[in-house]
């Protein structure tokens, strides 16, 4: 009797294209192929096949590691996007909060509101504000 197993989590799981690689292998696969093999061809003339090879690895990891990274199912672009953000934004974050019973009359007055009365102003029974 043929057993197979289907994982509980099925967001993991990834359509494949082609030779049991996802688009996004294929891809990246493809762009290191094509920078790769000029690379190696190029530089065995003028340096040797090992040191050539070196070469082409040190040009092709890196297009590899960012096809195959992936971390909280996120892809490395958007990862290291997050990244940067982080880094750029501001380091003290000052928490700012506006008071609804801020009776300032300029403020208001440049946004284009008159203050209420806090005499028409109730509460309900609920606990909420209500008007009169």
């Amino acid at each position: 009797m043929a057993y197979v197993k289907v994982p509980k989590d099925l967001s993991k799981v990834k359509t494949k294209v082609a030779l049991n690689l996802t688009k996004r292998q294929l891809i990246g696969f493809s762009i290191a192929g094509l920078l790769g093999f000029p690379v190696y061809l190029l530089c065995k003339n003028f340096l040797s096949t090992d040191i050539s090879m070196i070469l082409m690895s040190i040009v092709v990891l890196p297009i590899l590691f960012a096809t195959l990274y992936e971390k909280d199912n996120l892809p490395f672009e958007k990862h290291l996007a997050y990244i940067v953000r982080f880094h750029k934004a501001e380091k003290i974050r000052v928490y700012k909060s506006r008071s609804i019973y801020n009776t300032n009359k300029e403020k208001d007055e440049i946004k284009g509101r008159t203050p209420m009365p806090i005499s028409k102003m109730r509460l309900s029974s609920n606990g909420r504000r209500r008007i009169e």
